[in-house]
C-alpha cells in the first residue's frame, strides 16, 4: 500500500438540528407523509459530507419513490389484515407467503440502496445472487436456530460475504473473505459478557427465598444485566468491523477500520444520556458525533497511486446506468 486515504466527516451538529428539527415538524404535520422525504434529506446530508481522498458520497432517490413504496407496503398490510379477520386461513397462508419473500426484499432493499448511492459522481451497485440471500437470510438462521446459537459466527461470516461482496463501485467488484476463527473469537467475548448479565440479573431479580418479588431486586438486576448487554455488543460491533475493514477488497485497494472498545462505549454512553437528558433535543449531535468518530476511525488503502485509484473507478461510471429498485429500509446486517 502507497499511502493511506483518512475518510472524514465535514458536517457539524448545528448545520444539522436545522435540517432534523424541520424533518420531524414536517413528519408530525403531514402524519409522516414527509418522513420519506426527511430520509432522504438525512441520507444526502450524511452522505455528501463524507469525504475520502477528497471526494464525497452522494444519495439520489426521492422522497416520491420511498414514499411509493411504503404506500405498496401499507396497502399490503392493510389486505393482509382485513383477509386475516375474514378469512384467517388465507391470512395465514399470506403471511407464510411474506415470510418466504423476507429475502428476496433483503435483496431488492440491497439493489435499492446501493444503486441509489456514489462515491465521486460513480454509482454503487448491487449484484448479489436472490439464491445466495435465501441461503443467507432463511437457511443459515435455521441452522444457527437449531444449533442452540452456537453456529452463530457462520451467520455472521456469511452476511458480510454476501453483503459486501454482492457490491460495486462502478464495475469494480468489492471482495470480502475470512477464516471463521475472529468470528468465534468476537462471539465468544461478547456472549461470556451477556452470559454474565442475564445470570446476575436471575441472581438478583429471582434468587431470593422470599416469596414474593422484590422490585428493588429487579432494579440491581438490570444495572447489571444492562451494561453487561451495551459492554458485550460494543465489544462485538468493535472487534467484527475492524477484522471486516481488514478483509475487504475493492479490486486491488484496502481498508482499514481503527475503532477502540474504550472508545465507542464512551461515545454510546454519553450519546446515550445526553440524548435522554435533553428529552431527544441532542439526537442531532449525538448522531453526527457517531458519524465522525467512524469516519476518523475509517481509511482507505490505495494499491497505487491516488491518481490511478480515481481514474480507474471514473472510467467505469456509466456502466450502471439509470436502473433503480423499488423497496428500500431493510439492513443487509453487514458490518461497513
Amino acid at each position: 500500500m502507497d499511502q493511506t486515504e483518512q475518510f472524514e466527516f465535514r458536517g457539524n451538529a448545528k448545520e444539522y438540528f436545522g435540517i432534523w428539527i424541520v424533518n420531524v415538524l414536517l413528519s408530525i404535520v403531514t402524519l409522516g407523509i414527509y418522513s420519506a422525504w426527511a430520509k432522504v434529506r438525512t441520507k444526502k446530508y450524511f452522505y455528501q459530507n463524507t469525504y475520502v481522498a477528497g471526494r464525497n458520497f452522494d444519495y439520489h432517490a426521492t422522497g416520491k419513490t420511498i414514499l411509493i413504496g411504503r404506500l405498496i407496503v401499507v396497502a399490503g398490510l392493510v389486505i393482509y389484515s382485513i383477509v386475516s379477520t375474514l378469512l384467517p386461513p388465507v391470512g395465514f397462508l399470506l403471511a407464510l407467503g411474506l415470510f418466504i419473500s423476507f429475502p428476496y426484499l433483503i435483496y431488492r432493499s440491497a439493489c435499492f440502496n446501493a444503486r441509489n448511492s456514489s462515491w465521486s459522481n460513480v454509482r454503487f451497485n448491487f449484484v448479489g445472487e436472490v439464491g445466495q440471500a435465501y441461503k443467507v437470510y432463511m437457511g443459515l438462521p435455521l441452522l444457527v436456530a437449531a444449533t442452540l446459537y452456537t453456529t452463530f459466527p457462520f451467520l455472521s461470516r456469511a452476511t458480510q460475504r454476501f453483503g459486501i461482496g454482492g457490491h460495486t463501485l462502478g464495475n469494480t467488484r468489492f471482495e470480502f473473505d475470512s477464516p471463521i476463527g475472529p468470528f468465534y473469537k468476537a462471539f465468544i467475548v461478547a456472549a461470556l459478557f451477556f452470559i454474565g448479565g442475564f445470570a446476575g440479573f436471575f441472581a438478583f431479580a429471582f434468587g431470593s427465598a422470599q416469596t414474593a418479588v422484590d422490585p428493588a431486586d429487579i432494579a440491581i438486576g438490570y444495572l447489571i444485566l444492562l451494561p453487561a448487554l451495551v459492554i458485550g455488543g460494543a465489544i462485538y460491533q468493535a472487534m467484527i468491523r475492524n477484522h471486516v475493514y481488514a478483509h475487504t477488497k475493492l479490486g486491488k485497494h484496502g481498508f482499514k477500520s481503527t475503532i477502540t472498545v474504550g472508545g465507542l462505549l464512551a461515545l454510546i454512553l454519553t450519546n446515550v444520556l445526553i440524548t435522554v437528558c435533553s428529552l431527544g433535543f441532542l439526537l442531532p449531535w449525538a448522531q453526527v458525533r457517531l458519524h465522525r468518530y467512524m469516519a476518523d476511525n475509517t481509511q482507505a488503502l490505495p494499491n497505487g497511486s491516488i491518481d490511478d485509484f480515481h481514474g480507474q473507478l471514473i472510467e467505469d461510471q456509466g456502466a450502471i446506468g439509470d436502473a433503480y429498485s423499488d423497496i428500500e429500509g431493510l439492513d443487509l446486517g453487514i458490518a461497513i
